[in-house]
């Protein structure tokens, strides 16, 4: 009878998966880098609410001092409701220059949402009190705005600039929704903002779209077409 050593029926040791490294927090230096490139000031350019069934898309522009930058600012993702809230007033109180700006459902319609999102961070940046010569902006699509422009992919979690326009950004949808869930009420907007969540689409299947619905976006369509 065949007999097998111990050496050959010892388990091969299972290599260790290696730790995740932590994730950095935002800095100035794309700014720095920029500054010297372009020799004037410079933006963050981010957006929020590209992806919802219903609501506007939003976009914030932030100039920051960068001897004064608030403390915490980060991916607007990564915070909680209500720590945006509370950044959101120290960056428009301490930063050099800051602007909203919305494109509505109508528009996102009429030019689709990527057209629709420039034109979001257009308003944004011509609302700001100083312009800038350069914008950083989240993402990898080169938007035409009105300053040169260069493209972050993850900008958000990398430019202390583009995260405080997110933190803009993504306070001034979530009022608008809110306001905008006492003008249908129903939906739900409050809680889910706009987006796909048991709650909407229970409320479109019972109530149809409503005129803050984005009604070219394929679940609205086919209930529209049922």
């Amino acid at each position: 009878m065949k007999t097998v050593s111990k050496t050959s029926a010892r388990a091969k040791p299972v290599a260790k998966t290696p730790p995740k490294a932590a994730r950095g927090f935002p800095t100035l230096a794309l700014e720095r880098v920029l500054i010297q490139s372009c020799g004037g000031l410079v933006c963050g350019v981010d957006e929020a609410g590209r992806g919802p069934w219903a609501g506007p898309v939003s976009a914030g522009a932030v100039i920051l001092h960068h001897d004064d930058p608030p403390e915490g600012i980060d991916d607007s993702k990564a915070l909680t409701p209500g720590r945006r809230e509370a950044l959101e007033i120290e960056i428009k109180a301490r930063a050099l220059a800051w602007g909203v700006g919305f494109a509505s459902v109508e528009e996102i319609a009429e030019l689709n949402i990527l057209q629709a999102t420039g034109l979001a961070m257009c308003r944004a940046i011509e609302a700001m009190a100083v312009q800038p010569v350069a914008a950083l902006v989240d993402g990898n699509y080169r938007f035409k705005l009105p300053c040169d422009v260069q493209t972050v992919v993850g900008g958000d979690g990398l430019s202390l600039s583009i995260a405080a326009a997110s933190i803009l950004a993504k306070t001034a949808r979530d009022r608008l929704m809110i306001a905008m869930d006492a003008e249908y009420p129903g939906y739900g907007f409050a809680s889910h903002k706009g987006y796909n969540a048991p709650l909407h689409q229970e409320a479109l299947r019972t109530l149809g779209p409503c005129p803050a619905h984005r009604r070219g976006w394929a679940p609205i369509r086919a209930l529209l077409e049922a």
